[in-house]
């Protein structure tokens, strides 16, 4: 959603970076505190806090949203692979990596595939580098970074609403607070306001380091790919030509590296999310701290999911469009989580004294301002 976003308005949307971080840092705030105070996923909480209806509400536009997510990134998977081995068909490669997928989250604890395969991310910060090797105009880069600069138009809009939708993700919402129950569980850890603080600045520091890298994917993307007139990506080795003044031919294979690694630790978590957000909803246990024969209806939930998932590979669609309607889906669901979020964080009978601060306010009601709005320009210009 980046590369595209770059490649089709160069370094026009430079500013989400930085805009969507505080936005998404608040609101990932919040779910971590909600875990950590409640003891509950997030689910777990709106089922708790308000009529069934609005649970399944949310479960009614999360999960088609959830599943199309990893349909797409288990065929983005494939495809990169095909993109070295064109002989053998993408799909192939995509019912593979399911079924290692399915393997490793059963039989392995996440924290153990997340502590090995992160290292295959390191070829994100390859986009870091890439600006640098270019010739650029310093001054342009640095005002398109800090002054929006707005297009009313159907495409512009329909990669805003992608960018944060893919930034701030209602499965992130569901991952974070279910992890931080997890994490308390597991290691037996005293809440306190200490911990509290702790979790917060790490997930600040976590949030900024991805937003950098987004930064500098729509910064490469929008230089290498816009001023090479590639302004319309449709597929992975087109994307993957971003990187090639840093690694010529051999882009192609550090592309596939990223796509695959970011694929093996995000498809866990959005269907751990889908997993948490089912078993919390029907009382079932849960948590991939737990082995199959302790929360076997957990694991079976995950692994329906991304065996449904994977079907979308035979539907035909572009892998590259299907991330980015995926990406929009997000951005236009995700204000009605955002608004519960906040809706319980400012509930003294859900968090106590730990309700939000002015700060964390502002940041969570302009992200849902934000997302609202545009949202609702985007269907405007789609339908009128």
């Amino acid at each position: 959603t980046y590369s595209i976003a770059g490649a089709r308005f160069g370094t026009s949307l430079l500013w989400t970076a930085i805009v969507s971080f505080p936005l998404m840092a608040g609101i990932q705030e919040m779910c971590a505190r909600l875990g950590v105070l409640t003891g509950k996923g997030l689910a777990g909480n709106i089922k708790s806090n308000y009529p069934p209806w609005i649970l399944w509400l949310i479960i009614s536009l999360s999960l088609p949203a959830i599943i199309f997510n990893i349909g797409a990134d288990i065929a983005a998977m494939g495809a990169v692979a095909n993109m070295l081995l064109p002989d053998i068909h993408a799909s192939f490669f995509s019912m593979v990596f399911t079924v290692l997928l399915i393997i490793s989250i059963v039989y392995l604890p996440y924290a153990r595939i997340a502590s090995i395969l992160k290292w295959l991310c390191v070829v994100l910060l390859c986009y870091i580098i890439v600006p640098f090797l270019e010739k650029q105009d310093y001054l342009l880069i640095l005002r398109k970074t800090f002054i929006p600069d707005f297009s009313f138009n159907k495409e512009y809009l329909l990669s805003i609403v992608g960018i944060l939708g893919t930034t701030i993700s209602p499965y992130l919402f569901f991952w974070q607070t279910s992890v931080e129950v997890e994490e308390i569980e597991l290691h037996k850890t005293i809440v306190d306001k200490q911990l509290i603080h702790d979790i917060e600045t790490d997930v600040k520091a976590g949030i900024g380091f991805s937003n950098l890298v987004f930064y500098f994917i729509i910064l490469t993307t929008g230089t290498v790919l816009f001023n090479s007139g590639v302004h319309d990506i449709k597929t992975v080795d087109q994307a993957a030509l971003a990187l090639r003044p840093l690694a010529g031919e051999a882009s192609y294979l550090l592309f596939a590296i990223g796509v695959i690694g970011t694929g093996f630790l995000a498809i866990p978590v959005l269907a751990g999310s889908l997993s948490y957000m089912i078993s919390e909803t029907f009382g079932w246990p849960e948590g991939l701290n737990k082995k199959f024969n302790e929360a076997p209806k957990f694991y079976l939930v995950l692994m329906v999911s991304m065996v449904i998932a994977v079907l979308i590979n035979f539907s035909g669609l572009s892998v590259v469009q299907a991330l980015v309607y995926t990406a929009v889906v997000y951005g236009l669901t995700a204000p009605v989580l955002i608004a519960i979020i906040l809706h319980m964080s400012n509930n003294s009978k859900v968090l106590k004294s730990e309700t939000n601060n002015l700060w964390v306010n502002l940041s969570g009601f302009t992200a849902l301002i934000i997302m609202v709005t545009c949202a609702i320009m985007l269907l405007y210009f789609m339908f009128l």
